[in-house]
Order: C-alpha cells, then structure tokens, then sequence
C-alpha cells in the first residue's frame, strides 16, 4: 500500500528511511523538500539519486491539501480546501508588516453563536494536526511563488480549538520545528470562546502562544444569547481563566469582541466591558461584524464604533479596532465552505 509522507515528523521519516535501507540524513533532505520548498513529487527532489527517486514514487506519496476553489479581493484571499475528504476554509491577509494566515481546526463548529456562520451546519470532525499544517503549507507555496512568506498563525477560522485540543498541541509543535516552516510560538494566536478547563491545560503546556477569548458581549444575559457556550463558562469564569493564563505565561490576553448594531455597541455596554476587565493584563479586539448570509446582524456605524472606543480608552483599557478584511468575498468564517455545501445540495 502506498504510504502518504506529508505531515510525518523528522523521526518517522528517518524510521522510513531506515525501513528500506537508506541513511537518516535523507529523512531531512525529504522534510525540506515537501515543507519548506514545497516540492510534492519525488521526481523534484534533485538532490536524491534517480533510483532512490523511482523507488520513494512506487512506495509512497506526497498528499498535501487539495484547492477547490478561492476567492480574491486585494488584500484577502480565501481558499476552501480538501483534506482527507473534508473540505474547510483558511485564509490568508495582506498586512503591512507581513502575511498572516487564519485557519481552521475542525470541519464545522458546534459552538452555536449566534452571529456566526461556522456554525450553520454543525460540526463534522475534529482536523487533525497533519491537516491544519496542512492549511498553512499551502499557503506558504503560494506565497513563496512571489517570494514571500507566511510571517503569522492565527487558529481563529471555523471550530473551536480548545474543544480540538492534542491535535491544536500536536500543530502548533509541528509548526515550530525548524524542518518543517520554523514559525514562532510568538507568531501564533489561539482563539477559544472559553473552554475554560483547556484555557488552563494550554497555560500548563508552557507553549508562549498568544491566547485570544471571544467574549463578545460584557454581561451574562447578553452572551448567553448570543454565545450558548456561556451557558457552560460564564463571563466571570471565563476572565478569571485569561486572568491565570496571563499570569501563568506572562502574555498579555486579547479579547475579541464583535460589535453588533443595536445589540452590543452602546457605550453603556462599553462602560460594563471596561469594569470586567479592570486589572486584567489584556486588551480588547474590536472587531464590527462582517454580515452573514441569513443572519440580520449589521455592523454600526463609523461614529458608534468610534464612541466605544472612547469609553474604553478613557477607563484605561486598551483597544483596537480589526482592520476590515475580505468583506467584500464574504471573508467571515465558514461562508464559503456553507455556499458549497449548498451547491452540493442542490446538484
């Protein structure tokens, strides 16, 4: 049976290698040619004899993600890809100071908030670790065409990370090794809508990513309705769990809060997030919604968003407001996935 290679470690391939009688050291030669130049053919591989390259393409393959489709706009390009039979979103986003790449970590979401499309058709599947690196190798071929770099992870696509937690453990491992992209813990943000109990595994594993809390709403009756997992960790649990993160790690928590016109945009609501996390070494993401197909949320105004952040600031409480990112290819979690399960449907 053919053997896939893409997504085994450094030492499985040098146990492969010595399974057919080669050297360790091509194990390395093999792992910088799929991860680092993605090469995916073994006929590429120009530094391995002719005869060792025949005999890896009769016993194995190289099998990385599979483009169905993307979307463009100038600064976002959203790509649904096929891993193993699933198919999920990840993205990448142009900034200034580098590429960034938003991907997924389950094939839907269970989670059931409320604003959010990643969550309209359930969850499938956990991705395994092998598959969010996946996202991430593709888009960094892509880039190297133009010769650029994927400079930044954030695990903020469709799922729920913490929920999918020894494989999230397992990716961001891989993802630093220095065969395969060398990407900095520092460079990487994990996002939660609060699983409170793997917010303080992730704080014991000693891996100094950035931690980021979907709060969304400052009090338990609004974020009950919009997020059910409050339900579960309420507000107050949730904070003092980025709390112990933050003293545990030393890095400053960020939370995420969507602001949503007429729902949680008041500077009322501003007042009561600035008390909640007074004292905390954190600061808030803003972030005005992207309109979903189904949904009736809308984002506010320009004046309203402004407003909120003066109330935060003037308590002391650090802000900033998302720059807006592909709304124009419907770039909020799991829209294109849903579009092409409804193509699907309708066939």
């Amino acid at each position: 049976m053919i053997k896939n290679l893409f997504g085994l470690t450094l030492e499985q391939l040098q146990s492969e290698m010595q399974s057919i009688g080669q050297k360790k050291f091509r194990a390395g030669q093999i792992a910088a040619w799929i991860y680092q130049r993605g090469v995916h053919s073994f006929d590429g591989m120009n530094d391995l004899s002719k005869e060792l390259r025949a005999r890896l393409s009769e016993m194995y393959s190289i099998e990385p993600a599979r483009l169905i489709t993307q979307l463009n706009s100038p600064s976002t390009t959203k790509f649904l890809l096929e891993l193993n039979g699933a198919r999920v979103e990840c993205v990448l986003m142009r900034h200034d100071y580098g590429n960034s790449v938003c991907i997924s970590s389950q094939v839907g979401c269970a989670m059931g908030c409320a604003f959010c499309a990643s969550t309209l058709n359930g969850c499938q599947r956990n991705l395994t670790a092998v598959e969010m690196l996946a996202q991430v190798v593709f888009i960094n071929d892509r880039l190297r065409a133009e010769s650029q770099k994927v400079d930044s992870i954030v695990v903020m696509g469709t799922g729920e990370p913490l929920q999918n937690f020894d494989n999230l453990i397992g990716f961001l491992k891989m993802i630093h090794e220095p065969y395969t992209l060398g990407m900095s813990y520092r460079r990487i943000v994990v996002s939660t809508c609060g699983i409170v109990p793997n917010i303080d595994r992730l704080a014991a594993s000693d891996i100094p990513i950035t931690l980021s809390i979907s709060l969304h709403a400052p009090t338990d009756e609004l974020r009950s309705q919009l997020m059910p997992i409050n339900r579960t960790f309420d507000i107050k649990t949730v904070v003092e769990a980025g709390g112990r993160y933050a003293d545990r790690t030393g890095r400053r928590v960020t939370y995420e809060y969507i602001l949503i016109d007429g729902v949680n945009d008041s500077t009322e609501h501003a007042r009561q997030l600035a008390t909640l996390l007074k004292n905390q070494l954190a600061n808030v993401n803003l972030i005005p919604i992207n309109p979903v197909e189904g949904k009736s949320f809308r984002r506010p105004s320009k004046e309203r968003i402004k407003d909120f952040v003066t109330v935060l600031e003037s308590r002391g409480l650090g802000s900033t407001v998302r720059k807006e990112f592909g709304a124009e290819i419907d770039a909020a979690c799991g829209q294109l996935r849903n579009r092409d399960l409804s193509a699907k449907v309708m066939k």
